[in-house]
């Protein structure tokens, strides 16, 4: 059995000012002072000395996240390319409230975020199933190769909300939020072919 524990980054000045982050890689989507603090709490009461290892998307904000909470344990990382965010293609840098006022039939109303047919205006951003299927592919792996392992996965929002909906499959891929800042997930992988949700978008408190 693996035991992956999903951790959404700590906030950014890009969260701050509701943005499309995707894969942009600069100073705006570093964690800002509250971010590195959001960390520093889930380092405190989420200790993750239990685990094996760390793998982390490798974009900045994931990895600044992972350090804080590593600081004392120093368990070994890993970055794995498909743990990084979504692209949104030409609406990564973009605020949500221009977005949605621009293209009103691609935002779901109680969200206020994307929809899957976002795609078919930002035309190079990644399909929602296509992140599923590379985070799928992650988790399928990462059995494979640590069948009895506990492994702390530091990534983004739509990264582990994509873990979800692979494994969920729920007929509206808008039933479920992204998580928040510095939430926990459990994922449990008995085989290629069973996962389990244990649980979703926990704060440590």
């Amino acid at each position: 059995m693996t035991e992956f524990y999903l951790i959404r980054h700590g906030q950014t000045k890009a969260n701050v000012l509701k943005m499309k982050q995707g894969n942009i890689n600069t100073e705006i989507t570093y964690l800002n002072e509250h971010g590195q603090e959001q960390a520093k709490t889930l380092k405190d009461k989420f200790d993750i000395s239990f685990a094996d290892r760390i793998i982390c998307s490798p974009l900045k904000r994931a990895q600044q996240t992972a350090d804080i909470l590593n600081s004392s344990t120093n368990l070994p990382i890993t970055y794995d390319n498909r743990l990084r965010e979504i692209s949104y293609g030409q609406w990564d840098g973009r605020k949500n409230a221009d977005l949605r006022k621009a293209y009103p039939d691609a935002y779901n109303d109680y969200w206020n975020d994307a929809k899957p047919i976002y795609s078919n205006y930002a035309t190079e951003g990644e399909k929602f199933t296509d992140v599923i299927k590379r985070v799928n592919s992650f988790l399928l792996d990462s059995v494979a190769k640590f069948p009895d392992e506990k492994i702390i996965c530091v990534t983004h929002g739509f990264t582990i909300k994509a873990a979800a909906l692979g494994i969920l499959q729920p007929k509206d891929m808008m039933s479920i939020p992204e998580p928040r800042n510095t939430s926990v997930t459990k994922i449990i992988g008995l085989s290629p072919t069973e996962f389990y949700l244990e649980y979703y978008n926990q704060l440590a408190n």
